[in-house]
């Protein structure tokens, strides 16, 4: 039987990886779908060192992927900051919200969506404040593409052109639109699709976590379903590897074994820029 797409909700007008997997002892953990992720990030094969940060937090169910941008020492320091601010946020929202950190009802009637548009704004406060306290961290800032899986249901919050993808059965839907200007240009009839991926503008992003002090975040929802497939990844594989190869290998090798597969096939294609990738499944 053929999959429908999933309906999404817009809810919301040196650190390469963080890893939480630990749960405070003697707290019972609450009912929850069980997932299963990994992430990776890599270089590439031009860049001479990584911009990129991402978290796998297995504890509160939040997976980030940030892309920093303003050179070495800024870019790094500001997809470090995103990750780190937005997982502390999380969860101290968490432990605040212990009655209502459970979905019940109505996507729209949740706390949680706030919660985590709230922890990019936050994010970008701490990025924006960093650089205006260091000359040399000046004109930094990042993408952000963040997951929060509750219940049945799953929340994602955007700013840039680092993407989510969700893999259900033989269909493969892009949840985030890219803050870009070349994606700009195709909704505006200017350019296809087919031409954005060969622009000189496809590295513009229209949108940044930090570069200013506050930022409009991109907050969406959609109801799971057992083995569904998320894929938050950086542009560095969004600009090798196209949709429908998305989806083949996602549903061809193991969990464990899909983010390196993703960056290989992105490094064999010519590693223009850091690769950063996770990928969560959703059991039954």
């Amino acid at each position: 039987m053929r999959k429908r797409p999933a309906t999404v909700l817009p809810l919301l007008p040196a650190c390469p990886s963080i890893a939480r997997v630990s749960k405070p002892a003697g707290q019972a953990p609450e009912p929850r779908l069980t997932v299963v992720s990994a992430g990776t990030t890599d270089v590439g094969r031009k860049r001479t060192h990584n911009e990129d940060c991402f978290l796998v937090d297995d504890d509160l169910q939040l997976y980030v992927v940030a892309d920093g941008m303003g050179g070495h020492a800024g870019g790094g320091t500001a997809s470090r900051l995103a990750v780190e601010t937005i997982d502390r946020e999380v969860r101290s929202a968490s432990k605040a919200r212990e009655t209502t950190s459970r979905l019940r009802g109505p996507l729209q009637e949740s706390p949680l969506p706030e919660v985590l548009r709230s922890a990019v704004e936050k994010a970008c406060q701490a990025i924006f404040s960093a650089a205006q306290d260091d000359p040399q961290l000046q004109g930094m800032g990042t993408t952000v593409i963040a997951l929060l899986v509750k219940d049945n249901h799953a929340l994602f919050a955007h700013v840039g052109d680092s993407r989510a993808y969700l893999v259900r059965g033989d269909l493969i839907q892009q949840i985030s639109e890219d803050h870009s200007l070349v994606n700009e240009q195709i909704k505006a009839g200017m350019i296809t699709p087919e031409e954005a991926k060969h622009s000189r503008y496809k590295n513009i992003i229209t949108r940044s976590v930090g570069f200013e002090e506050e930022v409009q975040v991109d907050v969406m929802g959609l109801i799971t379903e057992p083995n569904d497939v998320f894929i938050l990844c950086s542009d560095g594989l969004a600009n090798m590897v196209d949709d429908n190869e998305m989806r083949e290998i996602a549903r061809r090798y193991p969990i464990q074994e899909l983010p390196r597969r993703f960056v290989d096939l992105a490094n064999e294609r010519g590693g223009d820029d850091n690769v950063t990738v996770i990928v969560v499944q959703v059991l039954g």
